[in-house]
């Protein structure tokens, strides 16, 4: 449980640094992306997620 965490917090800590140096554009397509992906499992799992 603890290394799932650790890796997770790895994982976006370098998400994130590869947003630094993103154009608005590149951001809104990563969004847009992101919003997708929200969608497909949404419809995968037969519910909406909260939030």
């Amino acid at each position: 449980m603890v290394l799932r965490l650790a890796c997770i917090a790895v994982m976006n800590a370098f998400a994130a640094l590869r947003l630094l140096p993103m154009g608005d554009r590149d951001k809104n397509v990563e969004i847009l992306a992101l919003r997708h992906q929200i969608t497909v499992l949404e419809r995968h799992l037969g519910a909406p997620i909260p939030g």
